[in-house]
């Protein structure tokens, strides 16, 4: 049976850089960086003190106070960036089937600060439980793709993924499998996620895997970086419309991408580290290069997951070294958690509007903060450092890995 093409039709982010698509990317390309220090709770005795937040933002401004009381942060962010999204599809929802439009929404903690507010808040009472009525649908991962069907009308099909930080990899890859397999026309895809707070900062920072450069955080995130000492806590949220090509082409569409592809696998290896030398990560790109039928020199451009920790960055790298060969000193590799941060669930939803947008714009944004490459990676990888590259881009790649060795690559074409 010959597969139905799905292309990216709408974007939406809400995102430490910026409210919007065009803000987030403006400051992306720019080389701007979104961290500073956490003033939304004491840090004094906390070992990192700064995250990659996003500013400017007031739930009030897109939500009655009704609606605000049923929704954790996580929820907020996915139905402010969808809202975006669907916006910049250009689809007419009362001439859409709603039946044939489904949600795959990511998220890899759900409503982790509800969950830390009302048990903060049980812990100062006499023990008897006064909960919040509204505190499982507000804690639930799978609430937020329930709330965007429900605000939309959207009745086709509809779930979450979870794997840790590959999850809206995991998302997309999903949703452009349904959508090729007809059982979706429409599928509002991504991630979204709200950990900076007391317990995402208290709990990854006991693991040490945040970065502790609390007198410069806005170049804490150094990928690749001989000095690196981990990654800087994002949050936020992004949306992609994917539609089924024709559907798209019928309705005279702007089209951004084509899916061309996506792959995943598993490290089977350990709970939080990645495979030293990278063989789940190098499977996941095979896979997704076999999917969407393309060779490693298609490739122009790698959003590598590059989280800026040490183990983390050199076994992915080592992976991409020995897959693609001699072609990783051609295709361009830029790390983008470098400005952004890492929004852990929402991070593959993030990564693979810059890498659609990289396709799009023509623009390939920079990895900032490195200056020193560790001499222990594999040579010879055409890191973007500093300032951004023009130049046409056909195929673009972005990997995700989570703990417990889950990891997910999407492939991205220009449409043709």
């Amino acid at each position: 049976m010959q597969q139905r093409r799905v292309v990216v039709t709408g974007l939406g982010a809400l995102a430490p850089l910026g409210s919007s698509i065009p803000e987030f990317w403006n400051n992306l390309i720019a080389g701007k960086s979104g961290a500073s220090l956490i003033t939304r709770f004491d840090t004094s005795k906390f070992k990192t003190k700064f995250a990659c937040q996003i500013t400017g933002y007031d739930p009030k401004d897109h939500f009655e106070k009704t609606e605000i009381r049923k929704m954790d942060p996580f929820t907020q962010y996915a139905l402010v960036s969808t809202a975006e999204a669907l916006k910049d599809s250009g689809l007419d929802l009362d001439k859409v089937d709603k039946t044939r439009v489904g949600v795959i929404w990511g998220s890899g903690n759900g409503g982790f600060y509800t969950f830390q507010q009302e048990m903060i808040e049980f812990g100062r009472g006499d023990g008897t439980p006064r909960i919040n009525p509204y505190f499982i649908p507000k804690v639930i991962v799978d609430i937020a793709s329930g709330w965007i069907s429900i605000k939309y009308g959207f009745m086709g099909l509809n779930f979450t993924t979870v794997s840790a930080c590959a999850t809206s990899t995991t998302a997309i890859i999903d949703a452009m499998n349904y959508i090729r397999w007809n059982k979706a026309d429409i599928i509002v895809t991504g991630g979204s996620e709200a950990a900076v707070n007391e317990a995402g900062i208290g709990g990854f920072g006991a693991l040490k895997a945040l970065s502790t450069r609390n007198d410069d955080p806005q170049t804490a995130s150094r990928p690749f970086d001989v000095g690196r000492d981990g990654f800087v806590m994002g949050e936020g949220g992004g949306a992609l419309i994917l539609e089924e090509y024709e559907h798209a082409k019928r309705r005279g569409a702007r089209i951004y991408a084509e899916v061309a592809g996506g792959g995943m696998s598993a490290d089977a290896y350990h709970l939080t580290a990645t495979h030293p030398e990278g063989a789940g990560a190098l499977l996941g790109m095979k896979w997704a290069l076999e999917d969407a039928d393309l060779k490693p020199e298609d490739v122009d451009y790698l959003n590598p997951h590059a989280t800026s920790t040490p183990v983390g960055d050199e076994s992915e790298m080592k992976a991409v070294s020995k897959f693609f060969g001699e072609h990783a000193s051609k295709m361009h590799i830029s790390a983008t958690k470098s400005a952004t941060g890492h929004l852990l669930g929402g991070a593959g939803a993030i990564e693979s509007i810059i890498a659609i947008k990289a396709i799009y714009e023509g623009v390939i944004p920079p990895t900032i903060n490195t200056e020193h490459l560790d001499p222990d990676l594999p040579k010879g990888l055409n890191i973007v450092l500093k300032e951004k590259v023009v130049k046409p881009v056909n195929v673009a790649m972005s990997n995700t890995f989570g703990f417990g060795g889950h990891n997910a690559t999407a492939v991205f074409r220009k449409i043709s």
